[in-house]
């Protein structure tokens, strides 16, 4: 997708050329040039992008993304002309509640002299601006904004915190911040406007805690596999060239096979391939092969120059990136682009919405255990361990017991898990921050256990970062990228799916497992065990790499940063260096490595740029 971006007010002429600068497209997208629109003291950059003089006002209207319901809100026209018939009718926010699909959207209102920003419902397409007295910009991209004049590219000291010492799922916790101090985002699902008249962040939709629905399995099935098909139905008509991402899980296998039965074709499908066993999904994926798959492109990502790409993904991100899986799918999304697709369909959200992750037992667990099914809840923790004992991570009831003490509340709250959260706090420089004050906000608006940690992961943790890194990299390679489980509709009617029809007999994703039943391979159906979507980054940062790591962490511009602890950091790369190269049965210290390379590579990106 092009980028899109806009400024208002008193900015210095050379703001305007910046930002012009900034989102032209790069040498990898489609040519087409990024449109500029100027009014009065305003200037707009984005496509598409359209001037309307309605009947009381005149209009500005900027979009990006796809709407997946045009077809019900009017004939089809193009989106700023949609959107901008919506805004007439309803106002903003409404116009906003009247929209189904993945989008940002800015609209000028001259009369008014305010503009107005919408994101959509899950934060697909981002959106970020900033505001200075008598002036304030947008984009879709943070540090665009963070290098105009008076704003600054200034670190967020919070969120640097966040990424340098925290577990990945806090990064996003405060979905209102960017990595910039000056540039703030706007959340999912929400809206403001910036101007004459200045309102919000506000919220145009939530979850609900309703009643579970009523109906038995079998109907229930029937709905959501009816969902999911229209979801994958209204995206692909967005799509001329469409690719798909595959593992050898449920998610993405269930997009792919999805695609197929609604148009009777098979579709070009990418896979992350390792000669790491423990990681590599080849062996799960060849069932697809023989189904709903055209072509199987298998990009072998096992020795990579993992600092220089590190360097082009941040110059992507802007930000440091979440985890090293992101290093796998960038050099997935390249190889898409060379073969001449356009369209990125992936399974993200998949997990959240069906209870997928291996954590979530426990708080289906705890939600059995507040009900008060004391002889079901015995018999799901000993299936459980049965199907998934790790060892590393022991399945069995202590373990069960002491996990829902510390991460569940009362009354269906759940807690930060402070083990994984605080594993690496002693590496931070103390006179950088005070983690004595480091609470992260968990929202609990369900009564359900299940369904609170599932809406976390959705709102704040799992999905914002992911989403994140799909948005950038499709974008870099000029691809757009389609998420259909992240379909708000889809969304609704699963929170509204009782935990026993997600997770039953120690397996989870019950309810998908029956919807796609006849729709995806039986072998995949069926599957138990999950590799998780995962990359041998133990390898990728130790034995000479870990050296790098090291004389990174020796140089005075590592001390000069002031974050860490040189010396904790140093004890760290020793340690992780000796699991890996002695073949410790112990956890890895990778995910750490990779946010203390990408932070050191982001703020030299920054005083490049």
């Amino acid at each position: 997708m092009s980028p899109f971006a806009g400024i208002f007010g008193a900015w210095p002429e050379s703001a305007a050329g910046l930002l012009h600068e900034w989102v032209q497209p790069q040498s990898t997208r489609p040519s087409g040039g990024i449109q500029k629109f100027v009014w009065k003291n305003s200037a707009f950059f984005g496509r598409p992008a359209s001037f309307f003089h309605c009947s009381r006002r005149q209009l500005c209207v900027l979009v990006e993304g796809n709407f997946t319901n045009q077809e019900e809100i009017g004939p089809i026209t193009p989106l700023p002309e949609v959107v901008a018939g919506l805004y007439e009718k309803h106002g903003f926010a409404k116009c906003l509640e009247e929209i189904a699909g993945d989008f940002s959207i800015a609209l000028y209102d001259a009369g008014l002299e305010t503009l107005f920003l919408g994101r959509d419902r899950l934060g697909v397409r981002p959106l970020y601006y900033c505001q200075l007295p008598g002036r304030f910009g947008f984009s879709s991209r943070p540090l665009w904004l963070a290098r105009l004049p008076g704003v600054g590219s200034g670190l967020n000291r919070d969120y640097v915190v966040r990424y340098a010492v925290g577990h990945y799922r806090y990064i996003d916790n405060q979905p209102q911040e960017s990595p910039y101090a000056k540039v703030a985002q706007v959340p999912a699902g929400h809206w403001l406007s910036l101007g004459r008249k200045s309102t919000g962040p506000a919220a145009f939709w939530r979850l609900q805690d309703l009643p579970d629905w009523p109906s038995n399995e079998n109907t229930l099935m029937e709905q959501y596999r009816e969902l999911l098909l229209n979801s994958v139905r209204r995206r692909l008509r967005a799509a001329q060239r469409p690719a798909f991402t595959l593992s050898g899980g449920m998610d993405s296998s269930s997009v792919l096979a999805a695609a197929a039965y609604l148009t009777k074709e098979k579709f070009h499908a990418f896979s992350s391939v390792y000669s790491d066993l423990t990681y590599d999904e080849s062996e799960d994926i060849q069932p697809m092969l023989m189904g709903p798959v055209a072509q199987w492109h298998p990009v072998p990502v096992d020795h990579p120059d993992i600092f220089a790409q590190v360097r082009k993904m941040v110059k992507a991100h802007q930000e440091p990136v979440a985890t090293a899986t992101w290093l796998s799918h960038f050099l997935v999304c390249k190889k898409i682009a060379e073969e001449g697709f356009d369209a990125v369909f992936g399974g993200l959200g998949g997990d959240e919405l069906n209870a997928g992750e291996y954590e979530h037992f426990f708080y289906y667990f705890a939600d059995l255990k507040a009900t008060g099914q004391v002889q079901r809840l015995a018999g799901e923790i000993d299936l459980w361990a049965a199907h998934h004992d790790h060892p590393l991570w022991k399945k069995n009831r202590e373990t069960a017991e002491i996990t829902i003490k510390h991460t569940c509340g009362k009354g269906g709250h759940c807690l930060p898990d402070k083990e994984r959260m605080q594993r690496y706090f002693r590496a931070l420089n103390p006179d950088y921050a005070d983690l004595a004050i480091f609470a992260p906000v968990t929202e609990n608006p369900f009564a359900s256990y299940l369904k609170n940690r599932t809406w976390q992961d959705l709102s704040r943790e799992t999905t914002p970062c992911c989403l994140r890194a799909e948005e950038r990299q499709t974008s870099v390679f000029g691809l757009q990228n389609f998420v259909p489980f992240l379909d708000h509709r889809l969304v609704e009617f699963m929170f509204r799916v009782p935990g026993t029809m997600k997770i039953r007999n120690g397996v989870t994703k019950i309810l998908l497992r029956e919807a796609m039943r006849g729709i995806l391979p039986e072998i995949t159906r069926a599957r138990i065990k999950k590799t998780g979507w995962n990359a041998p980054a133990h390898l990728w940062l130790s034995g000479k790499n870990g050296e790098i790591v090291k004389d990174m962490i020796r140089t005075s511009r590592f001390s000069s940063l002031g974050i860490y602890r040189k010396d904790e950091v140093d004890k760290i790369v020793d340690e992780h260096q000796q699991i890996v190269q002695g073949r410790t049965v112990a956890e890895t210290h990778m995910m750490f490595l990779w946010q203390v390379v990408n932070l050191v590579i982001w703020t030299e990106t920054v005083d490049e740029t």
